[in-house]
């Protein structure tokens, strides 16, 4: 004899997928919020850093409106998926970058020019600027309002629209 189960109706079988769903996305926002435990959120201490062009880099040269900070290594795979994202950012929105682990000033100069990306670097060749802004892996994402405010940390791929979002909404904030 062979076993057969019942038919299960649409509307059981619409809160088994609801279920399902809300499990999924409990799972999703757990990771997430596990992964970005140790990132920096409220102000945003000061750099301390040079720049590429040896310019000294100064949170005062980004107030008054929000900007994005984002964390990126040479070899990581998905900072190469995203850097398109980043270049399309920048076109409207102040960015800076921090070049973690990716080699010394020469080679990420070189790297930025093989791939076209003028975007303004900071070498941070021990990892220790990543470090010290709770980064554990890359790509990581900070969206800091006009006053110094961490308003948004992500790490892990995002995409334009998604940091065009925030940092619209970190406008709003202020």
């Amino acid at each position: 004899m062979i076993f057969q189960s019942p038919p299960v109706s649409r509307g059981r079988r619409a809160v088994l997928l609801a279920g399902e769903a809300l499990r999924f996305l409990a799972l999703y926002l757990g990771a997430r919020a596990w992964l970005q435990r140790d990132m920096l959120h409220g102000p945003l201490p000061d750099l301390h850093a040079t720049d590429l062009d040896g310019r000294p880099v100064s949170l005062a040269d980004y107030r008054g409106r929000p900007w994005l900070l984002h964390v990126w290594a040479s070899w990581c795979r998905i900072c190469r998926l995203e850097r398109g994202a980043v270049a399309s950012v920048a076109r409207d929105w102040p960015v800076l970058t921090v070049a973690m682990q990716s080699g010394d000033a020469d080679k990420v100069r070189a790297f930025l020019e093989v791939h076209g990306l003028h975007w303004r670097t900071v070498v941070d060749e021990s990892g220790a600027l990543a470090q010290r802004l709770g980064v554990s892996a890359v790509p990581a994402f900070y969206v800091v309002d006009g006053a110094g405010r961490v308003r948004f940390r992500e790490m892990g791929y995002t995409t334009a629209w998604g940091l065009r979002l925030r940092l619209w909404l970190a406008r709003l904030l202020e």
